[in-house]
C-alpha cells in the first residue's frame, strides 16, 4: 500500500493525528485493510496528506499500542489479524459485557459528528497557552541543539525525569528518585513495558467497572485479567486474594468510572496484600489526580507504601493537551534492575526535543500556572453541570463529583439505558452508559446511569445538552410530535 486518502478536517477540534488514527482503525476493523497488509511509510503518508511526519508517527504509535498494527524492524507497519489479537487466552472477547449480551462499541463514529459529546476522556485544549509553550521552545533552542539529535537514554531525559520527580513529590506525595522514572509515549506503551518486564506470566486484577483503555490493552497483550468486585471504598481485598492475581491495577485517587476516592483503611489493606507475598505489585494509575474541586488533595498510594510494591503511572495528556503523548512510570527500587535487563535496550518513544520542551515548560513554572487556569475552567463547568442536574426531577442521584472530569447521573426513566443511548445519538448527543465499563458479571445498576464529562464542552453547550437529554428521558419531545 502506497497511499491512504484520508479526509482531514483542519477546522475540527479533533487533532489531525487522531483523525488519521480513527480512519485507519475503522478501515482495519471493517476489513477494508486486510490482515498482514503493510501501511504506507510515515514519510510517504505525511507527504501525501501534507501533514508533518510527527503527526503520522503519533497516529501509528496509537495503532501500535492498541494492537491494530505491528512494527517490523526496518520494514514498516503491518496490520494485525484481529481474530487473533482481540481474543484472550480463554477465548473471551476483549469487548465489554453486561450479563445477557455484549455492548456495542460506539467508538467508531467520529466525535465531531455529534452536536454535544459528554466524553469523560475529553479535555479543553483550546485554552492552552501557546505563548508559554513558545517560551519553553525558545529555552530549548538556546541549548546545544546538536546534542539533542543524538540518541537519548531509554528511560528519558535526566533533567525531565528530575523535574517530574520534584513535581510528584510536591503535588502527589510520591517518594522516588529520577532513576526510578521511565518516560514513554502514552500509558499503553508503558503497560507494554510492564508486560515485557513480567514476561506476561502474571494474572492482573482489575476493578469492575473499570477503565476500558487499560483493560483492552491488557487483553490485547495477552495478559489474563481477573475481574474483582468493588464496593464504595474500591477493590475488595478478600476478593483480590481469591482471584489469584499477582498484580492489581487500581485508581485510588479517583476511580474511573465510579469516581470513588479510596479511604486510607482500604489503601492499607491493599498494601498489606502486596506485602504478604514476594512478587506482588500494585499498579497505581493516578487518573485525573490534578483536578480536585473540593477538600484537600488526595495523596498517592505510592507515598504510603512501606513495602516498595507500588508501580505509579501518570500522564501529561490530560493535564496539558491530548497531543502531549508523554506518560511516566515510577518503578519500585527492586524493579529497576529488572527494567534495565528486559527493557533497557529499547529506545525512548518520546523525542528528545519534545522532552526538553516539556522540561522547560515545567521548570519555568508554566505547567503549574496552566494547571491553576484549567482547574478554574473545569470547576466552573463542573458546577454548571451539577446545578443543571440537581434541579431536574428525573435525576435520582448524582455521584463521583468534586474531582476529575466527569460525574455520574442515575436517572428515573421507563426506557432502558441502551434505548436512551440510541435516542441520544439520533439527536446528536453523545453520552456514556455505565454498563459500557463493566468487565465482570455483576448486576447492572437498578436505574440507567450515565457518565457525563464536561471538560470538552462550554458552559452553554452543557446546558443545551442536558435539555436534549431531558427531552429523551421524559419523552417530552415524543409528546410534542
Amino acid at each position: 500500500m502506497k497511499e491512504l486518502t484520508i479526509p482531514l478536517r483542519t477546522d475540527s477540534k479533533v487533532p489531525l493525528y487522531e483523525q488519521i488514527y480513527a480512519y485507519i482503525k475503522e478501515d482495519i476493523t471493517d476489513g477494508k485493510i486486510s490482515p498482514g497488509e503493510k501501511l504506507p511509510s510515515t514519510r510517504l503518508l505525511a507527504k501525501y496528506l501534507q501533514v508533518s511526519r510527527s503527526t503520522v508517527d503519533l497516529a501509528y504509535g496509537q495503532l501500535l499500542s492498541e494492537g491494530y498494527v505491528q512494527a517490523a524492524a526496518g520494514s514498516g507497519h503491518y496490520v494485525c489479524d484481529l481474530q487473533k489479537e482481540l481474543w484472550d487466552s480463554k477465548g473471551a472477547s476483549a469487548a465489554v459485557f453486561w450479563p445477557g449480551g455484549p455492548r456495542e462499541d460506539r467508538a467508531a463514529r467520529p466525535r465531531d459528528s455529534f452536536r454535544y459529546d459528554f466524553s469523560p476522556n475529553e479535555t479543553e485544549w483550546s485554552d492552552f497557552s501557546m505563548t508559554s509553550w513558545r517560551k519553553a521552545i525558545r529555552c530549548m533552542l538556546q541549548e546545544d541543539m546538536m546534542e539533542l539529535f543524538e540518541s537519548g537514554l531509554s528511560q528519558g531525559e535526566e533533567n525531565l525525569r528530575q523535574v517530574i520527580c520534584e513535581y510528584l513529590h510536591q503535588a502527589r506525595g510520591v517518594n522516588c528518585c529520577s532513576d526510578q522514572i521511565v518516560i514513554g509515549a502514552g500509558n499503553e506503551y508503558l503497560l507494554m513495558l510492564l508486560y515485557q518486564m513480567f514476561s506476561g506470566k502474571y494474572r492482573i486484577a482489575m476493578e469492575s467497572p473499570t477503565y476500558r483503555q487499560a483493560y483492552q490493552t491488557f487483553c490485547t497483550l495477552g495478559w489474563e485479567v481477573a475481574s474483582v468486585p468493588m464496593d464504595g471504598h474500591g477493590m475488595m481485598p478478600e476478593a483480590l486474594r481469591e482471584s489469584g492475581a499477582g498484580l492489581a491495577y487500581i485508581m485510588p485517587s479517583h476511580q474511573f468510572p465510579m469516581g470513588n476516592v479510596m479511604p486510607m483503611k482500604r489503601r492499607m489493606e491493599l498494601l498489606q496484600w502486596a506485602g504478604e507475598q514476594a512478587g506482588r505489585y500494585i499498579i497505581e494509575d493516578d487518573y485525573d489526580s490534578e483536578f480536585r474541586y473540593k477538600g484537600k488533595p488526595i495523596p498517592s498510594l505510592q507515598g504510603s507504601d512501606p513495602y516498595g510494591r507500588v508501580i505509579y503511572l501518570g500522564t501529561f495528556s490530560k493535564s496539558i493537551a491530548p497531543a502531549i503523548r508523554v506518560s511516566y512510570l515510577v518503578l519500585p527500587l527492586e524493579l529497576q534492575s529488572l527494567y534495565q535487563e528486559r527493557c533497557g535496550f529499547f529506545s525512548s518513544t518520546v523525542s528528545r526535543l519534545q522532552q526538553q520542551i516539556l522540561y522547560h515548560f515545567i521548570k519555568e513554572g508554566y505547567f503549574e500556572r496552566h494547571l491553576h487556569k484549567m482547574r478554574r475552567i473545569y470547576r466552573n463547568r463542573h458546577d454548571v453541570l451539577l446545578s443543571a442536574l440537581k434541579e431536574k426531577p428525573w435525576i435520582k442521584r448524582v455521584f463521583g463529583e468534586h474531582a476529575g472530569l466527569h460525574v455520574l447521573a442515575e436517572v428515573a426513566a421507563e426506557k432502558t439505558e441502551q434505548r436512551i443511548l440510541e435516542e441520544a445519538e439520533e439527536a446528536g448527543l453523545r453520552i456514556y452508559g455505565l454498563g459500557e465499563y463493566s468487565i465482570g458479571q455483576e448486576q447492572p445498576p437498578d436505574a440507567p446511569t450515565f457518565l457525563l464529562g464536561y471538560a470538552g464542552l462550554t458552559e452553554q453547550e452543557i446546558l443545551e445538552g442536558i435539555e436534549i437529554l431531558e427531552g429523551i428521558i421524559t419523552g417530552r419531545d415524543e409528546n410534542r410530535k
